[in-house]
């Protein structure tokens, strides 16, 4: 089953958009940032199972971020790297 960051995102949001909301963005950006410590912790332990449970965690945050911000991830992903003249340097 294949999942696009699109539903990635829209399921971010029907799970944790009012939470979110209330929280603010900048705490929740600070809960992104405790993800992403928490992947470098992982990726030093060379442990794959917290690795691949800390990426799926930095990215629903960053989703929930962009929810919050009212970014869809997908699209500016598009823009910036499916370019006709490729990604940028």
């Amino acid at each position: 089953m294949g999942i696009s960051l699109r539903d990635v995102q829209r399921l971010m949001r029907e799970y944790y958009f009012k939470r979110d909301m209330e929280r603010g963005l900048y705490a929740t950006f600070t809960w992104f940032v405790e993800e992403v410590g928490e992947l470098a912790d992982a990726l030093l332990s060379n442990d794959k199972n917290k690795i691949e449970e800390e990426f799926a965690d930095v990215l629903a945050w960053l989703t929930s971020l962009a929810n919050i911000a009212g970014v869809d991830v997908e699209e500016c992903f598009k823009r910036k790297y499916l370019r006709p003249e490729g990604p940028p340097i």
